[in-house]
């Protein structure tokens, strides 16, 4: 008999009923370090006291009214968002594959209402993740995610990661724009090189074409800039973030130039619970703690913490780990046996972590994680995977 909670998903048997910071206490009364952060969502921690106070507040308050209305707290967060970035506008939803569909159908129409509406068709790159609703699993194009759905959304096309010569002869008449994660979460923590992303806007330029960053994961101060494209020095047209921008609150954004996002009028677009004063509430705390001075200086720190560890562990288990990924508090180890079962390994000794794709284990602590969590994590990884080299070695003999 099916459970009541449908099953689609491979839950490991862990129940947790509380958080602090980068550690998470199970129902049992186990204790985990988190380096996984709801895959990138929590990004001030658990129990983060001003973001659950506002949350509160707010709550007694007033939670949900619609967008037929005024929201004074949505405004005050899309303005900071604007001063802070390249846009002119912001649309709040609930998700990364909602502010994905909103990006898309964005650059959609701004083609269409500017005299161009053959000009659909979006470049994608192998390896992406952008969401599962249909059009998404589309710009995504991985065949196992769309099996048994039926034909693929239409106006999608591929090519390889950071080969410029392949995404040049993809533009066509009927290419609108490209999409790119800065770095690949899903992907298996695949960065875009430096060169690539300015190459990219350079490119959209050359062809009237439009240049959209899914930052649904890399965003909101993951890998020491506010964006992941910063570290390029670029400017997209669009761009989707989610995930942390709510700090654990489900919210979503799309920010635009005026020239892209000024065609989305009253009735081409909307959601009902985007944007509600609850979300907007936690998302100006996050941003709070985002913008203070030297906030994200020390994100990039940390960031040269952990890098530091896993290179060591690389360097000490070649016989585990192939390679170090990413940047930031947004990293990962390619595994040389199964991933899942590393990160099996990582989790008995208390360690939570993420899988991504190219069996790589993903590391994406909460942006308030410690040093001495960051050592706490190393300790427990070079463990993991001393018992792992052992028990191999044993096996062998």
């Amino acid at each position: 008999m099916i459970p009541a909670l449908l099953p689609n998903y491979n839950r490991a048997d862990l129940a947790f009923e509380r958080g602090e910071g980068a550690w998470l206490w199970t129902t049992d009364g186990r204790r985990f370090l988190d380096f996984g952060s709801g895959l990138a969502t929590t990004s001030l921690g658990h129990g983060h006291k001003a973001l659950a106070d506002a949350i509160g507040a707010q709550a007694h308050k007033l939670m949900h009214v619609s967008n037929l209305y005024r929201i004074p707290e949505a405004e005050r967060l899309a303005e900071r968002l604007v001063a802070a970035t390249f846009a002119d506008t912001v649309f709040f939803c609930n998700s990364g594959a909602e502010a994905n569909e909103g990006m898309i159908k964005m650059m959609r129409r701004a083609m269409a209402d500017t005299g161009k509406p053959e000009r659909f068709r979006i470049i994608c790159f192998e390896g992406a993740f952008h969401g599962r609703t249909l059009a998404t699993l589309a710009a995504t194009g991985n065949a196992n995610y769309q099996k048994g759905f039926g034909p693929p959304v239409e106006g999608f096309d591929h090519v390889p990661l950071n080969n410029l010569n392949a995404l040049r002869n993809a533009i066509g008449p009927g290419t609108a724009g490209i999409i790119i994660e800065p770095i690949q979460g899903e992907g298996g923590i695949r960065s875009a090189d430096i060169q690539f992303m300015r190459d990219l806007r350079t490119t959209c330029d050359e062809f009237g074409i439009l240049l959209g960053l899914d930052e649904v994961q890399s965003g909101m101060g993951r890998t020491g800039k506010l964006f992941a494209h910063e570290w390029a020095g670029i400017e997209p047209d669009v761009m989707s973030t989610a995930k942390g921008i709510g700090g654990g609150f489900p919210l979503g954004a799309v920010f635009a130039r005026e020239a892209v996002g000024k065609y989305l009028v009253p009735g081409t677009h909307g959601t009902t619970f985007g944007g509600n004063p609850l979300a907007c509430t936690a998302g100006n705390v996050v941003l709070d703690v985002l913008l203070a001075p030297g906030f994200l200086a020390e994100v990039t720190r940390k960031g040269m913490v952990l890098t530091k560890v896993l290179d060591g562990l690389v360097a000490d288990f070649p016989g585990l780990f192939e390679a170090r990924r990413g940047r930031g508090l947004f990293q990962g180890l390619k595994c040389i046996p199964p991933a899942a079962e590393v990160q099996g390994a990582f989790t008995a000794e208390g360690l939570m972590t993420a899988i991504g794709g190219e069996n790589v284990v993903r590391l994406m602590p909460a942006l308030v994680v410690t040093d001495a969590d960051i050592a706490e994590a190393g300790t427990k990884m070079r463990a993991a995977a001393t018992k792992r080299s052992a028990a191999t070695k044993a096996a062998a003999e």
